[in-house]
C-alpha cells in the first residue's frame, strides 16, 4: 500500500511524500529493478522523472537514508514496470533496494476525484461507528479482489471493514475521521482479537 514519509535530506529538509511505486526485485544484470506501480498518474516513472528512494518501513534494507533519484529508463513488464535509476548500472547496485519505495512530494499528487480517496488520506484516520462508537485507527487499505477493505485496529481488535458507500458515511480529510454505519454483527463476525 501506500506509504508517507517526511525524513530529511542533506539540507535538513524533506517534504512529506507519498509512495508511487515499490521495488520488488532486481531484474537482469544491468541495474534494472521490477517495480509495482501504485500511482494512476501517467508519466510517474518515465525517463527523467525525479523521485525519492526510501527504504522499506522496517528500515531493514541496505539502501540507506531517503535520497533523490532520477529514472534513466523504464519499460512495461507485464502488469509491472522494469525501471533503471541513474547511477545504478549493475545488479549489485540495486540488490539492496528490494522493498524500497519510490515516492513523490505530496504537492505533486493531484486531488482525488470527488467521492474518491487516496490510501494515504485514509491511513491514520480515527474510525467511528454511529452505533458502536470508537473503533480505532485505519492502518491500511487492502484490495481483496472483490473490493477494498479498510483495516481498523483498536479496542475491539483488528477489524476489516468493506470500504463501500453503504458502510462509509463520511470521510473528513481535515479532522482525519471516518464515520461508519456497520451492519449489525459485522464486528463479531469479522473482528479479530489477535
Amino acid at each position: 500500500m501506500s506509504s508517507t514519509s517526511s525524513t530529511s535530506d542533506a539540507s535538513g529538509r524533506r517534504p512529506e511524500t507519498v509512495a508511487v511505486a515499490r521495488v520488488l526485485r532486481p531484474h537482469g544484470l544491468r541495474g534494472e529493478v521490477v517495480v509495482e506501480v501504485l500511482s494512476d498518474v501517467p508519466g510517474r516513472l518515465e525517463p527523467g522523472s525525479e523521485l525519492w528512494l526510501a527504504g522499506p518501513s522496517d528500515g531493514a534494507d541496505g539502501a540507506g537514508p531517503p535520497r533523490r533519484v532520477r529514472v534513466a529508463a523504464a519499460r512495461p513488464l507485464g502488469r509491472r514496470r522494469a525501471v533503471t535509476l541513474e547511477g545504478m548500472a549493475d545488479r549489485g547496485s540495486v540488490e539492496a533496494l528490494r522493498g524500497a519505495w519510490l515516492e513523490v512530494e505530496m504537492e505533486r499528487v493531484p486531488p482525488a476525484p470527488p467521492g474518491s480517496y487516496y490510501p494515504h488520506e485514509l491511513v491514520g484516520c480515527r474510525c467511528r461507528d454511529r452505533r458502536l462508537g470508537e473503533l480505532g485507527v485505519a492502518q491500511e487499505l487492502i484490495a481483496d479482489g472483490g473490493g477494498l477493505l479498510l483495516r481498523v485496529v483498536g479496542p475491539r481488535g483488528d477489524l476489516l471493514v468493506p470500504f463501500v458507500e453503504t458502510i462509509v458515511e463520511s470521510v473528513d480529510r481535515e479532522s482525519r475521521t471516518i464515520e461508519l454505519a456497520l451492519p449489525e454483527g459485522l464486528v463479531e463476525e469479522c473482528g479479530s482479537r489477535s
